[in-house]
């Protein structure tokens, strides 16, 4: 009877592939999961099909005034290169 019990474990031990660890999706797991894409919903649904907006849950952005700002709203994603009276000094 152990010998049977140790003889399971190790089947089911080599049944245990890599593709069963991966990360968990909607395809391997049960009918009613939805994973979603990782952001909270904005309302909810009625018994009828329908689907009321909650204001409250909707995001809020708080800009601030920019006028007269230094600095523009883009950032290059290939810099060039400035040279500045500090690293002058640093490489010497």
């Amino acid at each position: 009877m152990a010998l049977g019990l140790i003889i399971g474990i190790g089947r089911a031990m080599r049944r245990k592939r890599t593709s069963s660890l991966d990360i968990l999706s909607s395809k391997r797991a049960p009918r009613d999961y939805y994973k979603g894409k990782n952001c909270k919903p904005t309302g909810f649904h009625t018994r009828k099909g329908g689907y009321v907006v909650v204001p409250e849950k909707l995001p809020n952005y708080v800009v601030p005034d920019l006028t007269d700002f230094k600095l523009k709203p883009y950032v290059s994603q290939c810099p060039t290169e400035v040279k500045t009276a500090e690293a002058a000094e640093s490489a010497k």
